[in-house]
């Protein structure tokens, strides 16, 4: 009788098993073709998988170092950091381009990587912008000196010193008002407001004027001669010129003789002046037309005190 009864209970939970099984083989398979025309849905599992797995990794890392350690940088390992990083290896710009990378670098006191990509940034943005790279490049020098994380007491904040609370919508494309710390993001606002600047005013002198804020005042205290003569530096580095590291700029109080609009936006089929040397193909190198001359103003101009009210006003327009 017990053996009859036990008998059974096997055969029972071998069909129950053999029936399980079954199901779950089937529900497996539905799954697969399911998941097969659902990109995204795999996308996310494998998404948390790969991400339950690096936890997991992290953590036995963390409990096989001791815990008396210096190294916590084990502990901390995040290999793909190097994606935040705004850097690039000046070897992979053209002779041109590489020669402002050095001699930025050397004047400014800063990194040649992150310069090299602030370069390809500004010679890319102002081949779409139609303004010069090298005023892109005069202007980031003149308003915070490549520090990216440069605020003024008016909150003009980054590498272009853009009023980033008037200028909200425009970040709001790149993810937020945070953005104005990410250099290539405040170089590429920075780059539109400027194009603003001097398509109201009409001019380039009239055009920095409005971008320090100066549009209503007498004078603007030296910045748009400031600008123009680091620009015309920069030119001469890229015509393979040899310029002082320490060269010197005007002083407070200078002037700017009116230039021609065509110094602003130039042709990008143009040749290069005499000199600049061959552009390599496809780097979207821009002519440089002759600097705008500067001239020293009276000593009793004024200095103005810079609130950027026209950075204001075009935001509202």
């Amino acid at each position: 009788m017990w053996r009859t009864v036990a008998t059974d209970v096997v055969a029972g939970v071998r069909y129950v098993s053999h029936n399980t099984l079954a199901l779950l083989g089937l529900l497996a398979v539905t799954l697969v073709v399911f998941l097969a025309g659902r990109a995204e849905w795999r996308h996310s599992m494998e998404t948390r998988a790969l991400g339950w797995l690096m936890e997991r990794a992290a953590e036995r890392t963390t409990a096989s170092a001791a815990p008396e350690s210096p190294d916590m940088l084990l502990a901390m390992a995040e290999p793909e950091a190097i994606s935040r990083a705004t850097a690039l290896d000046p070897a992979e710009l053209n002779r041109q381009q590489a020669a402002l990378v050095s001699w930025i670098a050397r004047r400014y006191s800063v990194a040649q990587e992150p310069v090299g990509r602030l370069v390809q940034e500004a010679w890319a943005v102002g081949k779409k912008a139609g303004v010069e790279p090298t005023l892109i490049l005069a202007v980031m020098a003149i308003e915070s000196g490549f520090n990216p994380f440069a605020q003024s007491h008016v909150g003009a904040q980054g590498l272009m010193q853009v009023m980033t609370g008037i200028h909200h919508d425009k970040y709001e494309l790149f993810g937020g008002r945070r953005a104005a710390f990410d250099p290539v993001t405040n170089l590429r606002v920075g780059v539109q407001v400027l194009q603003d600047c001097i398509r109201r005013a009409g001019s380039l002198e009239a055009g920095l004027k409005y971008y320090v804020g100066a549009a209503n005042l007498a004078t603007d205290g030296g910045y748009a001669a400031k600008v123009l003569a680091e620009q015309t530096y920069l030119r001469e580095v890229v015509a393979g010129r040899k310029v002082a590291f320490n060269a010197p700029l005007p002083a407070a109080g200078t002037v700017v003789v009116q230039a021609p609009a065509a110094a602003v936006a130039v042709p990008h089929s143009a040749a290069l002046p005499s000199g600049a040397g061959a552009s390599a193909p496809g780097n979207g190198l821009m002519p440089i037309p002759a600097a705008a001359p500067v001239a020293p103003a009276a000593a009793s101009d004024p200095l103005p005190v810079m609130h950027r009210p026209e950075q204001v006003a075009m935001a509202r327009s």
